[in-house]
């Protein structure tokens, strides 16, 4: 299941964050090679993870086997201030517009022959359930263009901000995906369940783990 860890949260996930931050370091400096955030300690972490960050973490048998961060598009975010070239015109903002960054899943957990792995498809539907609960139908997404065709498959209606450009080692290219129950409907759909993947947020005196 998914967690949500907010400021109001986080003292109760300190052990599953920094499962978290180790797993991004993993995949964003040794996978994809973006050297510039590399640290000696194994912990990916950087400006953006303040108190208006959502991270969203799959939880299994207390390991974090899944993440991704969600930020505010009218606060500083890596549109606009790490990656702003992405970006050939006006910056999409609104209270509605929010960035999904960070997205991974461990190794083990990736299905290369789905559209989406279990872990990704449930990572993906959090966002819409979340989103769709809060009056949130609009996400920013810095991503590999293959993930062009696989989001308008889930019923996403995307649409791309600029032409892609290298970042590490792969190609990148920045979008708005906006979605709505018909997209939720689908990635439950495709998932084969129908269940809310989102648990309840904890008590702050103790942690739930899927």
């Amino acid at each position: 299941m998914i967690h949500i860890v907010t400021s109001e949260n986080i003292n109760c996930y300190q052990d599953a964050m920094e499962q978290a931050y180790k797993l991004r370091h993993a995949v964003f400096v040794e996978e994809m090679g973006w050297e510039a955030i590399r640290r000696a300690d194994g912990r990916e972490i950087d400006q953006f993870d303040d108190a208006a960050a959502v991270h969203m973490l799959y939880i299994e048998d207390g390991r974090v086997l899944g993440y991704q961060r969600m930020l505010p598009s009218q606060r500083p975010h890596l549109l606009s201030e790490v990656l702003r070239h992405l970006c050939d015109g006006e910056l999409p903002r609104g209270p509605e517009i929010w960035e999904w960054t960070r997205y991974c899943v461990a190794q083990g957990c990736r299905d290369r022959g789905r559209m989406l792995s279990p872990v990704g498809n449930m990572l993906l539907s959090a966002i819409v359930e979340w989103g769709l609960e809060d009056g949130i139908s609009k996400i920013i997404i810095e991503m590999n263009p293959i993930w062009l065709l696989r989001l308008v498959q889930l019923h996403f209606r995307v649409a791309p901000l600029g032409i892609p450009h290298e970042v590490g080692k792969e190609s990148t290219v920045a979008v708005t995906a906006a979605f709505e129950a018909r997209t939720l409907a689908r990635l439950r759909e495709v998932r084969g369940d129908r269940r809310n993947v989102v648990v309840a947020r904890p008590q702050t005196n103790r942690l739930m783990l899927a």
